[in-house]
């Protein structure tokens, strides 16, 4: 078959996957060279085109035209659940059969194994986390491997730690790509990748089979404007949303740094009458398949959400994509702009930064790669155990955050340390380097990027071309529509109506703290005699915050007050007024001493308080402050028995935290006096709780001192 013949037939997939008649699509040259390349050469191909350009074509194309050539099933890994459904409902259009395997459908993987294994599935989309399961590793990828007619990795830059969104699961890849049957082309896509990230990938996809062919086009988005609305505070940029949300055109997405703040701004919108919906990491599965769905049929104004929403909806008619916050990279933020203007000719863009802006940066930073002693740790408890360790029996030996910590063995496991098995990991015995250099380069990355957002804010130049030039693409040039091209085109005015229910709402003070329940695993190897669940006798009740730090209402008058470096002090008033307040609605609450009904809990006898090595004036203080206001006695404070600095540790592990506060409190003669001449629920004031574990341990020690509840009140709320 010549070209003509194989383009024909090409674009008349394309005009199926469009819904267009047969004839009237074609596909773009840039296009076509990259479907010919897969189909006629087989070769492995990047590509780096905006958002918008129609990556997900190529590879559809490519898949009918392979598959009606004898080819095994496209396997697509691709990293969002939102990304999955659209591909999988544009694959139906061109008569392609695609199948999703992810952690929304387990039920269903064994039936899909079995349909790729028959041939009846054309494409198969994975998760990049089931790269990295012990089963579809050992059992199901090499059988792909073997079968495989064309691999797309999707959203490529995920493979490089060069770039701002590192996922230690894509370098599963590798392996893969090296045991695929010679012949077998690879596509890689993203839009976000610069020219260290988009060297470093085509590297990892030309291993063994030459030399990968890179296809960058230019990264400008005609369609969009975009602007910079600086406003003082939270309250004017939530107010500037009711005030001009309806002013944007269709329909959109507004991000936010963090879920509290997205579900703030979601409660604040519908308060104004707007129909917004939340869509955040604690979204339910169904929640936000109704979410999407609702988006994209335009049932909402906005969808409120964090970076969960980042890469892969795709909604050709969005018209706007708003940033409360600004996020700490650009590259980060030019893809989800990208979200915005991809079927329409105008769509707008607007970033409202914040002051608390970089504090929620350095709140959640710790993500780099642990020192060398932390992973030489690691390494050596594996190597020490006779049997495959947990991740949960690991953060007994090892003082690394979950979450840190299982992207650590991740990384380790690619670079062939250690491997993940049935029961947890184990070592392999292999040599391993740690490149200090290499992870050094990325933190400076990261640093740089913060500047470049902190940068784009404050330029006189153009935005996209300043954002362009991020990405490395040589041929960035003023657009002439942005607020620095084109003159500013935002209003920045508010009512004073919208300001005062925004303020309204920012000051309504109160979250829920939950209690734990369950020791942490492997406490025994850290000589602590705890285990299992904590028995409903030694529990604390759902506690009160008066905020979360990751908040923009009260999280942003909290921080600086609970900074490393703040001088200790007096709790402020407006504090312990608005902690009075969050007592108040707690016990008016269901449940509460002031409820009414046959579950009210008897009211406070007394107000206890954890002792602080950092802030004791602001405990103490607010301990009595609220004990006066709520004319209860001020009953004590815990004795501190520990060594220094030992109740202090914070940012660890479960097991490590434990570790450190066990045996740290006592309940002291006095203490121990009061409770036991008034018996019956306490308060438990502190100034920060982020584990929960402080309060668990001091709920204990006061129930076990004869407390019939332990009511735990906390200025903060880590998240």
């Amino acid at each position: 078959m010549d070209d003509l013949e194989l383009r024909t037939e090409a674009d008349a997939v394309l005009a199926g996957l469009v819904g267009a008649p047969e004839g009237s699509a074609r596909l773009r040259e840039d296009q076509w060279q990259a479907v010919a390349a897969l189909v006629r050469e087989r070769r492995r191909a990047l590509v780096v085109q905006r958002t918008g350009w129609g990556k997900s074509a190529v590879y559809f194309v490519a898949t009918a035209l392979l598959r009606r050539r004898g080819s095994g099933p496209t396997v697509i890994v691709s990293p969002l659940l939102a990304l999955m459904r659209n591909q999988v409902e544009a694959a139906a259009r061109a008569g392609i059969q695609a199948r999703t395997i992810n952690s929304a459908n387990p039920e269903e993987w064994d039936t899909i194994h079995e349909e790729v294994e028959r041939g009846e599935t054309d494409v198969l989309l994975v998760s990049p986390e089931r790269l990295n399961s012990v089963d579809f590793r050992d059992q199901v990828l090499p059988k792909l491997a073997e079968t495989t007619g064309l691999l797309v990795v999707d959203e490529a830059h995920c493979i490089s730690d060069w770039g701002h969104d590192f996922r230690p699961d894509y370098r599963r890849l590798r392996a893969m790509l090296a045991e695929l049957s010679p012949g077998v082309p690879v596509l890689a896509t993203t839009a976000t990748a610069n020219a260290r990230v988009t060297a470093d990938v085509a590297e990892q996809l030309g291993t063994g089979a030459g030399e990968a062919l890179v296809l960058r086009g230019p990264l400008d988005r005609e369609s969009l404007r975009l602007g910079v609305v600086r406003l003082p505070d939270a309250a004017h940029r939530l107010a500037w949303l009711a005030e001009h949300l309806d002013e944007l055109p269709g329909s959109g997405i507004v991000y936010a740094l963090t879920v509290a703040a997205a579900e703030e701004a979601t409660t604040f919108l519908r308060q104004r009458g707007f129909r917004v919906s939340s869509y955040t990491g604690r979204t339910e599965n169904a929640d936000r398949l109704q979410a999407e769905s609702d988006l994209l049929e335009n049932r909402v104004k906005a969808l409120v959400a964090t970076s969960a929403l980042g890469m892969g909806f795709d909604k050709p008619d969005l018209g706007f994509v708003a940033h409360l916050g600004s996020p700490s990279s650009p590259i980060a933020y030019y893809q989800q702009v990208g979200r915005a203007g991809r079927g329409v000719e105008h769509a707008d863009v607007l970033l409202l930064p914040g002051k608390e802006d970089e504090a929620i940066w350095r709140y959640f930073a710790d993500t780099a790669f642990p020192p060398e002693t932390q992973v030489r740790r690691t390494l050596a408890a594996l190597a020490d155990a006779d049997r495959p360790l947990s991740v949960p029996a690991l953060e007994a030996l090892v003082e690394l955050r979950r979450t840190r910590l299982e992207t650590m063995l991740k990384v380790l496991d690619v670079d062939g340390a250690v491997k993940r098995v049935k029961g947890g990991w184990i070592s392999t015995g292999e040599e391993w380097a740690y490149d200090a250099e290499r992870y050094a380069w990325v933190a400076r990355q990261r640093s740089a990027e913060q500047q470049a957002m902190r940068d784009y804010v404050e330029t006189s130049r153009c935005r996209m071309e300043f954002l362009r030039r991020q990405l490395d693409d040589e041929g960035a040039q003023p657009c002439g529509r942005c607020d620095n091209c084109a003159g500013p085109w935002a209003a920045t005015g508010v009512s004073a109506d919208a300001l005062t229910g925004a303020t309204r709402e920012l000051d309504r003070p109160g979250v829920e703290v939950e209690p734990r329940r369950m020791w942490p695993t492997g406490m025994a190897a850290l000589g602590v005699d705890l285990k299992g669940r904590i028995p409903a006798g030694e529990q604390s009740t759902t506690g009160r915050a008066l905020g979360r730090l990751s908040d923009i209402g009260w999280g942003n008058r909290l921080r600086p007050l609970l900074a490393e470096n703040a001088p200790d002090g007096p709790v402020p008033d407006e504090v312990l007024r608005a902690s009075v307040a969050v007592l108040a609605d707690w016990a008016r609450s269901p449940g509460g001493w002031a409820s009414d009904g046959p579950d009210a809990m008897a009211r406070p006898v007394g107000v206890v308080a954890v002792p602080s090595l950092s802030r004791p004036q602001l405990v103490d203080s607010l301990a009595r402050g609220i004990a006066d206001v709520g004319r209860l006695p001020f009953l004590g404070t815990l004795t501190y028995t520990g060594p220094d600095g030992a109740h202090a540790v914070r940012r660890s592990n479960s097991a490590q935290r434990l570790k450190a506060l066990s045996g740290a409190f006592a309940v002291g003669g006095d203490l121990a006096g009061a409770l036991a001449g008034a018996r019956g629920p306490v308060l438990l004031v502190d100034d920060y709780t982020d584990t929960g574990w402080t309060l668990a341990v001091a709920a204990r020690l006061l129930r076990r001192a004869g407390s019939e509840h332990v009511l735990p009140l906390t200025l903060a709320a880590a998240a």
